[in-house]
């Protein structure tokens, strides 16, 4: 507008084009209707102001709502933040509160839910998709600016935040949690709903048979991520190792754990590949079948090399390969070290003492070296006396004067 000479402001040309532009008649919209138990919709919103405990101040929650397409009942939850296993588990603690589940999920495009948003194919979290699994539910995410679709759960949106919500503030979110509660029961659930004219607890009442019944178990919630199949065959998972099928060298995987399990899986079909126990930070786990058929020329060669510094050094790193194979070699160096560092004969009797105590690892080698140093002569020390003064005390008691 400066090129060309024009002083008006931005506002004036808006609402120039505007009444050029006149207005259009708004569409009619179909009304969605829905059988008992067989959708809810999910949003979320803005929550009242609670005092954190960390700051002391006060806060802004976020409000999730779940509503039943039937019966209109709606489940509001009020928390700190989001997060993919945080959205997921708000939705089960709204089927607890419902008693059930229903078969449909509607959801907007958030990134909690839906990783991609796409018109005919959708890629979900696989999280948020797995949880919705264990309730017998499949989420149908809203094509991309098109509200209408969950236009029931957005009422309920506004409903609490016009009525309950508006102005509250809070000094936790227990008593803010209990507030909302209390008035859900006390007069959203009690009222005759606008478009129904009917009870939404009665409603309620003749959908809850409907929904699907709850499992005995909650769902075990994982981490997730994509790993690359290292040269070792081995995919790095916080620190620890776990081997991969033969052939996925260099290959990218999905991978998912929890506190017990680790489970490698292919990324395009989904399939699982390998299911491991969890182990320690460092260590490795490689199913028998995964391991190389035959012993590498290098490693052979590490293992004679072994052998020659002492027989039990030699026993020792056998041991280790025969246990761990291939990720064993770098222990194997690392006893090789210890032999280059604090020589040969002080490692063999280390090692010897570790085959004894049924302990033959690089760590325990190590560590009895650091604690029980080889002992070695010293050059210097205010205790050794000059030589001369040696020879001179023999001189004089075998009466030598040369």
């Amino acid at each position: 507008m400066d090129d060309h000479g024009f002083v008006g402001r931005y506002a004036s040309v808006k609402r120039f084009v505007a009444k050029v532009r006149g207005t259009t008649a708004p569409e009619a919209r179909v009304v969605i209707t829905t059988a008992p138990g067989e959708e809810a919709q999910v949003d979320y919103g803005e929550g009242p102001m609670v005092r954190d405990p960390a700051t002391g101040k006060h806060r802004r929650t976020r409000l999730f709502v779940l509503t039943l397409g039937h019966s209109r009942k709606s489940v509001r939850l009020l928390t700190w933040r989001s997060s993919t296993q945080i959205w997921a588990e708000l939705h089960e603690r709204a089927f607890r509160r419902l008693g059930g589940a229903p078969r449909v999920i509607v959801l907007d495009n958030l990134a909690e839910g839906v990783l991609s948003p796409d018109i005919y194919d959708p890629s979900l979290n696989p999280l948020y998709r797995d949880v919705l699994a264990h309730y017998g539910a499949v989420a149908l995410p809203c094509r991309v600016k098109d509200p209408d679709r969950k236009g029931k759960v957005e009422a309920g949106v506004g409903h609490a935040q016009k009525t309950p919500l508006k102005g509250l503030r809070s000094e936790s979110m227990e008593q803010a949690q209990a507030y909302l509660d209390r008035w859900e029961e006390r007069w959203a659930d009690t009222r005759i709903h606008g478009t129904t004219k009917r009870q939404v607890a009665v409603m309620f009442a003749e959908e809850k048979p409907a929904l699907r019944e709850l499992p005995i178990e909650p769902f075990r919630y994982y981490r997730y991520g994509t790993r690359t199949v290292n040269l070792d065959g081995c995919i790095e998972v916080e620190a620890a190792y776990y081997g991969a099928p033969p052939g996925w060298l260099g290959r990218k995987v999905n991978a998912q754990w929890d506190e017990l399990h680790v489970r490698i899986m292919d990324p395009k079909t989904g399939l699982l590949l390998r299911e491991h126990l969890r182990t320690r930070r460092g260590f490795h786990r490689i199913e028998d079948r995964d391991r190389p058929a035959r012993t590498p020329q290098s490693t052979e060669n590490l293992l004679r090399r072994a052998h020659s510094a002492g027989s039990h050094i030699g026993a020792l790193c056998e041991h280790i390969h025969r246990v761990e194979r291939e990720p064993g070699v770098r222990r194997i160096l690392g006893v090789l070290a210890l032999a280059r560092k604090h020589g040969p004969a002080a490692v063999e009797d280390a090692a010897q003492t570790a085959l004894e105590a049924g302990a033959p690892t690089y760590r325990f080698l190590r560590r009895y070296l650091e604690r029980h140093p080889p002992l070695t002569l010293r050059q210097v020390d205010p205790l050794i006396r000059q030589l001369t003064l040696y020879r001179d005390l023999i001189d004089r008691k075998t009466g030598d004067p040369t």
